[in-house]
């Protein structure tokens, strides 16, 4: 790792306690977990059934105070599910912790094996998909249009393809001008809370096999078969090295229909002719956010602590080396092609 990684880390523990000790929370036993994503930092509180969740930037570029407030809401509503962890404190910025933190419910589970575990993590996500949906919804985002919101989303993250194979940035461009013409017209599909970060390596695996999805930040109020793809697509399930699986098209249909038993019957006609159109639309969010994540990792690191900061320096280097050679990976056109005749092989199974 990096000297100022090592430095950051190695400081989390003394700042954590006296961010924990203003907060009146016991601190138990903190020990730093593996730098296994690059939003976050974890502690484990050992013996007290909790995790400190500490951010290292905000991915949906927010303050400090309203990250943490957006992050509350997220595994507060989504824990109403019984398949996300407990919110139990929010630990304000401060001169120790500048971005603040949250306290979650440690979850005592595996990571899921794929493809055996899909049908729980199917379960978890129907689940957090039949939750009544409030009338007041803020801080989560909820978009008027959930298509036109995540066509700007997908045009911002586009901006970086000049960084990326032409043949590659033809295919996206493709796709991205068919879901132009979708949500230029015709219906829009029924909104629900959702993950919107649903892949495999945010599950955790209970021993009586109930998924929990431990990894709550982007949740907001969208199309659920978004989450039904990030669960399911090439780029999510060969993410993680611990949950690295291909699922074949036939894995993929039969986790979708499964997907829908577990769905109020009176909903699955609704969400059903939605689920291959929004699997396209999540396989390009994800590319362009490889595009993005290619050109800012080469950033340095900011010296103000809103909104997002991917400069490499923020993670250990074996971490970013695994997730430049995924990038680099699911860029290559070689990828690309193979993803754009997925979708037909699917269509086909479906």
């Amino acid at each position: 790792m990096s000297v100022i990684t090592e430095d950051r880390r190695a400081a989390l523990i003394p700042t954590l306690r006296a961010a924990l000790d203003a907060a009146g929370i016991a601190p138990g036993r903190p020990e730093l977990m593996p730098d296994t994503g690059l939003a976050h930092d974890h502690v484990r509180l050992g013996g007290t059934g909790w995790i400190a969740r500490l951010p290292k930037q905000s991915q949906m570029q927010l303050g400090p105070a309203e990250n943490l407030a957006y992050q509350a809401a997220c595994f507060t509503r989504a824990s109403a599910s019984g398949h996300a962890p407990r919110l139990h404190a929010v630990l304000p910025p401060s001169d120790a912790l500048p971005r603040g933190g949250l306290v979650v419910e440690e979850i005592a589970g595996r990571v899921a094996r794929l493809p055996e575990d899909l049908p729980a993590i199917m379960a978890a996500l129907a689940a957090i998909h039949s939750l009544p949906v409030p009338e007041a919804r803020a801080p989560l985002l909820d978009p008027a249009d959930p298509l036109v919101g995540l066509l700007e989303e997908i045009d911002a993250q586009a901006a970086y393809l000049h960084a990326v194979d032409p043949e590659t940035r033809a295919i996206v461009e493709t796709h991205i001008a068919a879901l132009r013409d979708l949500a230029a017209d015709g219906p829009r599909p029924p909104k629900r809370l959702i993950s919107f970060d649903a892949h495999p390596g945010n599950f955790l695996i209970t021993p009586e096999g109930r998924a929990v999805l431990v990894d709550l930040e982007k949740a907001r109020y969208s199309a659920p078969p978004l989450d039904l793809a990030h669960a399911t697509l090439y780029t999510s399930t060969t993410w993680d090295v611990a949950t690295h699986a291909v699922l074949t098209p036939e894995q993929v249909a039969e986790a979708c229909h499964h997907w829908l038993d577990c769905l109020p019957e009176a909903e699955r006609a609704a969400f059903a002719p939605w689920i291959l159109p929004m699997r396209r639309a999540m396989w390009l969010w994800s590319m362009t956010w490889c595009a993005k994540w290619r050109v800012l990792s080469g950033a340095e690191a900011k010296a103000t602590q809103d909104g997002e900061d991917w400069a490499a320096d923020k993670s250990e280097a074996a971490l970013i080396a695994h997730v430049r050679g995924r990038v680099d990976h699911y860029l290559d056109p070689a990828t690309a092609t193979r993803m754009d005749q997925d979708f037909a092989r699917l269509a086909n199974t479906l």
